[in-house]
């Protein structure tokens, strides 16, 4: 007789595993093919290829009952898990229950993006899902950490990404000037002389030089002088309230940062480009029902705190750096 440890899966009828759960359970023949929806007959001749392909009984009588063998009694518990794994891989993706759900999402932002969408989103998930936490964190590579799987979800720049991860367009930005009150050279409004003349602090996380604006500045033959570069922008208020620096950072934080620290946000000298926010996951986790869920919130989070969308502008849409 051929042993189903010397057989190969693939000349298994793997409904027979269905047939020997329902016997080894059942311990009656009957019974069993009640359970299975089979007549009797085709549940004892199952039985009789079932004891061939095992080289063991399975099943025998002890007076009017049928017990398991040895051997039996060991595979019951393997083929129930095995059968439930099998189902598991066979049945469609469980629907993910954000309000029972415990787990944690790492996503990838800007401290600029940080300060400006954190909050609401917390709120988000506290209310929806109470015992989901997050990873925030910040790096260069964001895109290449999506990619490896360090990431569930990323935010950047518009336009930034190579094309090789999934993406949806979340808000847009304008860009404002901060100064603190009672700067001596720039009064109610910001002319693009005084603008020229002012040390401006520029946030460049990456350390280079070159921005939008300076790209903006360079077209017209103008030149500003960046007198500071930081790696974050929640430390450039700082250094406007504490000088006479100037700042050219985008809206949405601007304002946030001006009414936090005092400070005033005037329209910039020029006319800049309007500048996009997008979130980016790869492709394997599209119909990932919790990623589904994340996703989802993420992107009614940022239409209710902007609308998804600033009112048009008659200028052409760019990426920042």
């Amino acid at each position: 007789m051929q042993m189903l440890h010397e057989t190969s899966l693939s000349a298994v009828d793997l409904n027979l595993l269905v047939v020997l759960r329902a016997l080894l359970t059942e311990r009656h023949v009957t019974r069993a093919a009640e359970r299975i929806g089979l007549s009797q007959s085709a549940t004892s001749h199952a039985l009789s290829r079932l004891r061939e392909l095992y080289g063991d009984p399975l099943l025998v009588r002890r007076g009017r009952a049928l017990v398991l063998t040895p051997r039996a009694e060991r595979l019951l518990p393997t083929l129930e898990r095995g059968l439930s794994d099998l189902k598991a891989a066979i049945d469609g993706e469980p629907e993910f229950e954000p309000g029972t759900a415990r787990r944690r999402f790492t996503l990838g932002m800007a401290d600029y993006l940080q300060a400006v969408v954190l909050g609401p989103l917390l709120r988000a998930v506290q209310s929806a899902a109470p015992h989901v936490d997050l990873n925030v964190v910040s790096a260069p590579d964001l895109e290449e950490q999506i990619a490896a799987g360090n990431m569930d979800l990323g935010l950047q720049v518009s336009g930034r990404h190579a094309g090789t991860l999934q993406n949806q367009s979340l808000f847009d930005d304008d860009f404002v000037c901060l100064v603190r009150r009672g700067h001596p050279r720039i009064a109610k409004r910001l002319t693009i002389q005084s603008y020229l003349a002012a040390r401006h602090v520029v946030v460049a996380p990456s350390g280079t030089s070159g921005s939008l604006v300076d790209t903006e500045l360079a077209a017209r033959g103008l030149e500003r002088r960046v007198a500071l570069r930081v790696s974050n922008f929640l430390v450039a208020p700082i250094v406007v309230a504490e000088t006479d620096f100037l700042s050219t950072m985008p809206q949405r934080l601007g304002v946030k940062l001006a009414e936090r620290y005092g400070l005033r946000a005037l329209p910039p000298p020029i006319e800049l480009p309007r500048f996009g926010f997008a979130m980016l996951w790869h492709q394997r986790l599209e119909l990932e029902p919790a990623q589904r869920w994340l996703r989802e919130l993420v992107t009614e989070v940022s239409g209710e705190l902007f609308g998804s969308k600033l009112p048009p502008k008659k200028r052409r849409s760019v990426s920042a750096r």
